[in-house]
């Protein structure tokens, strides 16, 4: 089997998480976290944030905490009509995502509400 190597040309995939934290670029960064082109930082949840990003990405992958949940439609309006595709999933499935797309060198971001303890 052959292995290749992925290359995320200067982005920062996420490594990992854990209960209310995330690591990405091998710096750990507790509660939520906004990922993408401008690099990593705590996300507070402010709409702002992601429409920063408006020319930059074309979807962001929002990590809804330890399950999928909808989207408030005032963010979905906003994103929409910033020019921003919105996919609400799991945390764990939207980082997941975010690295792939990444990866295949797809313009994404990720906002991921941490996951709690079990």
């Amino acid at each position: 089997m052959r292995i290749t190597e992925v290359e995320y040309r200067g982005e920062l995939p996420v490594d990992g998480y854990g209960p209310g934290f995330w690591r990405v670029g091998g710096r750990v960064i507790d509660g939520a976290v906004l990922v993408g082109p401008g690099g990593v930082a705590p996300w507070d949840g402010e709409v702002e944030a992601l429409l920063a990003l408006k020319g930059a990405v074309d979807v962001i992958f929002l990590g809804m905490g330890a399950v999928i949940a909808p989207v408030p439609r005032a963010l979905r309006e906003a994103l929409e009509e910033a020019g921003i595709g919105a996919e609400p999933m799991a945390s764990p499935t939207a980082a997941r995502s975010y690295n792939v797309c990444l990866g295949e060198g797809r313009r994404v971001a990720a906002a991921l509400l941490p996951v709690p303890p079990k």
